[in-house]
């Protein structure tokens, strides 16, 4: 059996290197990481996720962990979602997977999800982008691209307090977030503009009507995704699970354990595929 630790391996995707890790054995999972971080931020999570009997796939997504940007022609939500497809086939994940994105790669998973609906079985999305609104203070909804700049960086100041957060997660997030922005700041600051900038609820309209099982995993305490946010990605999906947790917006960080039994259970709960359901209640006629 494999180990829970994860094993960080190197691919080629569209004749560009990549990094990824990957750790344990049982049903895939692929996680997508947030803005800024990479696929060894989220160590302890591969670890848990593992533990629980799943196979997770992490890669760093193009300009981020070591993995190559996407080429100009390709940068957007659209061209992240055919490169994370892409990389799916080059490791060799050859059956439907649950993907599962955070923050900005919770955006990149639901337009995967939309684009390749072949090679995922169900969406998980934690504290993820794709909400279009905002409430300012005054209590006007706006679009969420409307929300200034420096308000964005108070709320991300105020989602690492209180200190205990801040000691437990703060370390984790800038042993990737700091080399990432030194060795490419471009990548840093364009994809943080197509992360205030994507609208996905036409896209989570369009998952709704296939009735792909799709999951809100929300931190009700997240301070850089306004609670506007959440309720937008509601709207659009009319139905689907939303489960709130106490917690801030990288709260799968500092308890990844908890997330891990979350994920067990989304993973769980999921209804078999109808083809199989009338599998076996002919073989239960039959009989």
């Amino acid at each position: 059996m494999s180990s829970p630790r994860p094993s960080w391996r190197r691919a080629v995707v569209d004749d560009r290197p990549a990094a990824y890790a990957v750790a344990g054995e049982g049903p895939p999972l692929v996680l997508l990481h947030g803005w800024g971080l990479a696929h060894r931020t989220y160590r302890k999570v591969l670890e848990a996720l593992a533990a629980k009997g799943l196979q997770v796939w992490a890669p760093a997504l193009p300009g981020f962990g070591g993995t190559a940007d996407l080429p100009s022609r390709m940068f957007s939500l659209e061209g992240y979602a055919a490169w994370v497809s892409t990389f799916m086939e080059e490791v060799g994940l050859d059956e439907p997977v649950t993907l599962v994105g955070h923050s900005f790669g919770g955006g990149v998973a639901i337009r995967t999800a939309h684009d390749f609906p072949d090679q995922v079985a169900r969406l998980v999305c934690v504290n993820s982008i794709g909400g279009s609104a905002w409430t300012e203070d005054r209590g006007v909804v706006r679009s969420l691209a409307q929300r200034p700049l420096w308000d964005w960086g108070l709320h991300l100041q105020a989602d690492l307090l209180p200190w205990r957060q801040a000691t437990r997660v703060l370390p984790v997030i800038l042993g990737d977030a700091v080399p990432n922005l030194v060795r490419n700041p471009g990548a840093f600051w364009k994809v943080g503009h197509l992360a205030r900038t994507a609208d996905l609820t036409p896209v989570l309209e369009v998952l709704k009507e296939r009735d792909l099982p799709v999951t809100i995993l929300w931190g009700k305490d997240d301070n850089v995704l306004p609670p506007a946010c959440l309720a937008s990605m509601q709207g659009a999906l009319g139905k689907g699970e939303v489960i709130t947790v106490d917690g801030k917006h990288s709260w799968l960080l500092s308890d990844p354990m908890a997330f891990g039994e979350m994920i067990t259970n989304v993973v769980g709960l999921v209804p078999e595929p109808r083809a199989a359901q009338e599998a076996a209640q002919a073989a239960t006629d039959v009989a």
